[in-house]
């Protein structure tokens, strides 16, 4: 990226009479770069740099917080932060299943609400799609981005992230929900005056590995008068049951299955 000032100085040098390569040598700039500024000299609108609501003058929050919370759940369970290959931005993914294409959309949307950039784009593999949005300013939304597995590391909100959490718990439960979680339809039998009957129920499940995701989303159920029960899984990881009645119409009424 380069301001308009050098931009200038390369096209004076070739209407002094330079060559492009002359002055390509000279400046270290591409021949095609400075031909295409004989055309335009101003930057394209896309290679502008977009502004940080995080790291500018005056820090601040996300404007849609909602959106945000949603969007911060899908991260902890199925996303991740990754430098772009010899760029200086950042790669933010969130991986979906091909089952639920409403999912898919409503990540979508939420990567290109919150991105400085507006913009997103999906990469198919076999079984899921990832939501994909590039800004140099992933790390500044998502500040638990770091190497290594979330489940091997720490993960902490800073207070500006637990304030919005806290004043948007459904949308992040939600997020939690739609990346690492599902409602199933569970069954038991029971033996009624000596006839086995069949019963169903629904019953919520949010599966993780990482001890500190468990206890963000179990922290907010409780804040939320949800009742959930633990129990640990094959491979290390755990489940958080919610299978009250009361706590199940109240994820019914605020988040529901996949679509």
């Amino acid at each position: 990226m380069y301001d308009i000032s050098t931009r200038e100085r390369a096209l004076a040098l070739v209407a002094q009479g330079h060559s492009l390569n002359s002055v390509s040598k000279q400046t270290g700039i591409s021949r095609a770069a400075i031909r295409s500024w004989q055309e335009r000299i101003t930057p394209l609108p896309r290679m502008m740099p977009q502004p940080c609501c995080l790291c500018g003058p005056t820090p601040e929050p996300p404007a849609d917080q909602a959106t945000y919370s949603y969007l911060l759940g899908l991260y902890l369970g199925d996303g991740c932060v990754s430098p772009g290959m010899g760029r200086t931005g950042y790669f933010l993914r969130i991986a979906c299943a091909d089952s639920w294409p409403g999912l898919i959309d409503a990540c979508a949307a939420a990567v290109e609400a919150i991105s400085p950039g507006g913009k997103s784009w999906r990469v198919q593999a076999v079984g899921c799609t990832s939501v994909v949005g590039y800004s140099v300013h992933w790390p500044c939304f998502f500040p638990q981005h770091a190497s290594g597995k979330k489940h091997e590391r720490r993960i902490v909100l800073e207070p500006w992230q637990q304030q919005i959490v806290d004043a948007n718990p459904w949308e992040f439960i939600r997020g939690l929900i739609h990346s690492d979680g599902c409602r199933i339809t569970n069954w038991t039998t029971r033996v009624v005056a000596g006839v086995t009957k069949r019963y169903e129920y629904p019953r919520y499940f949010f599966t993780n590995k990482s001890e500190d995701v468990l206890r963000l989303f179990t922290d907010v159920l409780d804040a939320l008068g949800v009742q959930w029960t633990a129990c640990p899984r094959s491979g290390g990881a755990f489940n958080i049951s919610i299978a009250r009645k009361a706590s199940v119409a109240l994820m019914d009424q605020y988040i529901g299955p996949k679509y």
